[in-house]
């Protein structure tokens, strides 16, 4: 005879944050009935645990995470405890600190967010960090990166789908004239019409550039610009034509060749985990036929690696 497998019962935050407060007593801690809590909880159900461990215990949960938890588990954990907009805020304020200065990932997260997306981490980075992310994208960054990164950061885009074919055309003779035509590079029109213009428009004018001139506005940013001007312009322009497929290249080199960019790997996963995931790990197999769960087992181990494994979901 058979015995039936019934599901897990859903537990309440309360019950989580028993659980976690029961993890953390005694010799060492049950890191793996941590992992097992945290990992498989959305950012509403975090937030309530949060507020439960606090009222039961008097004690905050992120601190007593940081006095339990060690090394790239610790960082993980800690940085998915956050909502999406505020975890993007804190990304970017700790690549913009002096002692850290990552600048590709501050210009990753500004330059792959939409609009509605940028406004709620500005209003997060001003109520976590007291200062507007303006203000220290002003302070740490320089050039014509800097103007890029204030301009994306401070227009406000359509975010609909809808196409403008005579606008494409035009931004792309402006481009074209701005680049490949001239000696020297009028960045002032990049700027101007890769801040503005929305993500299907910007694929748009990528389509009717490469239809015009036979080469692709990718290749004419690459032999235009440099630095981390070029690295922002080509975060725009990728994520404009297809985000998943950018997401995912940049997990590829962060495993590739020896040793693995564990920031990156971190960033990239806890960060899009609640957004795209599904799209990113479907173009990881397509592209590099491997599962983005099996490169990401082959490059970590212990509990760092469980934990982004149940982040990363179903090997599929």
């Amino acid at each position: 005879m058979s015995t039936l497998t019934l599901p897990p019962v859903p537990t309440s935050p309360r019950d989580d944050a028993v659980q976690l407060y029961r993890a953390f007593k005694g010799l060492g801690c049950d890191t793996a009935a941590v992992v097992n809590i945290l990992a498989h909880r959305d950012a509403t159900q975090r937030s309530l645990i949060q507020h439960e461990y606090r009222t039961m215990y008097s004690e905050d949960l992120l601190k007593r995470l940081v006095s339990e938890l060690h090394g790239k588990l610790e960082t993980t954990v800690l940085l998915w405890m956050h909502d999406p907009a505020g975890r993007d805020a804190v990304v970017i304020r700790q690549a913009l600190l002096p002692d850290v200065t990552n600048l590709d990932a501050a210009t990753e997260v500004i330059c792959s967010r939409t609009p509605s997306q940028i406004q709620i981490i500005k209003q997060n980075y001003l109520s976590k960090f007291g200062v507007f992310l303006e203000q220290d994208i002003e302070r740490h960054t320089s050039g014509d990166h800097k103007k890029l990164l204030l301009a994306y950061a401070s227009t406000s885009r359509y975010e609909g789908y809808e196409v403008d074919r005579e606008m494409a055309l035009k931004d792309a003779k402006d481009l074209y004239k701005a680049g490949e035509k001239r000696w020297g590079t009028d960045e002032k029109t990049f700027i101007r019409i890769f801040s503005e213009r929305s993500r299907p428009q910007l694929a748009a004018i990528s389509a009717a550039y490469h239809d015009m001139y036979g080469s692709s506005l990718k290749k004419a940013v690459e032999h235009e610009t440099s630095g981390k001007f070029e690295y922002g312009l080509l975060t725009i322009l990728k994520c404009s034509e297809n985000p998943a497929q950018y997401f995912a290249k940049v997990l590829r080199k962060a495993m590739k060749g020896l040793g693995t960019d564990d920031t990156t790997l971190i960033r990239i996963i806890v960060t899009r985990t609640e957004i795209d995931m599904q799209y990113i790990k479907a173009e990881y197999l397509r592209k590099y036929k491997k599962t983005l769960n099996d490169a990401v087992h082959s490059e970590t181990s212990g509990h760092y690696r469980t934990f982004l494994l149940a982040l990363l979901g179903p090997n599929c």
